[in-house]
Formats: structure tokens, sequence, C-alpha cells
């Protein structure tokens, strides 16, 4: 008897949750909040700000894995274009609002990430 009632739990249990999945997409869920596969990396995110000529944080050295998804916002005091070498991938800046550029890291090696008008280095990606 006891063997029934913890199956009759067990039932239970997984009929609920089919339930509440099925519910999520019949309500137009997506997939956006779901885990990441196993062995997946996140995106790496990299936020500069430039006023006054002043690169904060300092520049320095940010490491991603090859394969990894990079995504870097700058915000600067004035126009300007951020610019990742070797990949070229390039972002325009306005006063005041923040600029993105994403990329997926797919060669290895050091690459510059600097502004072309004020010539300031942003920081230097090692993609391993």
């Amino acid at each position: 008897m006891k063997r029934f009632a913890a199956r009759i739990r067990s039932l239970a249990a997984a009929t609920l949750l089919g339930a509440a999945l099925l519910g999520s997409a019949a309500c137009g869920g997506t997939d956006a909040a779901a885990p990441a596969p196993a062995g997946a990396q996140q995106a790496k995110e990299i936020a500069v700000t430039i006023k006054d000529r002043k690169v904060t944080p300092p520049p320095g050295r940010i490491e991603v894995a090859k394969g990894q998804t990079v995504r870097i916002t700058v915000t600067s005091d004035v126009a300007d274009q951020a610019h990742v070498h070797g990949y070229d991938k390039a972002a325009d800046l306005r006063p005041g609002t923040p600029a993105t550029v994403e990329f997926v890291a797919g060669q290895t090696g050091l690459f510059e990430v600097e502004t072309h008008e004020q010539e300031l280095q942003l920081f230097q990606l090692v993609v391993r």
C-alpha cells in the first residue's frame, strides 16, 4: 500500500509540473528565462564610461573564452566611435547615451578596444 501511495504522489507531482510547463508555453512564454545548457557560458558584460578623457574603469586586460558572447557598453561625454580591433566591430558614441557592441569571440588573441577620435584605449580583450 505504501508503494501505491508513493506512486500516486509521484504521478500527481509529474502531472502538476507538466501542467505548469504547458501553461507557460500556452501563455506565450519564451525560452529567454530558461537556464543555459550545461557547459554554455554566459555573455561577458563589459561597461566603460568616458568623462573628460578619463576611462572608467581604468584600461586593463579582460579575458573571455573563445566562443563566448561579449557585450561592451560604452557611455561617453563626447561624440566618438568605439572600435574592437580584429573583429571590426564598432559603435557610434553620442554624448550621455550608452552604445553597445555585441559579438561572439570566435578568434583567439589580444585585441585593442579603443575610441577613434579621442584615441583612448578602453581595454584589451584577451580571447583564449
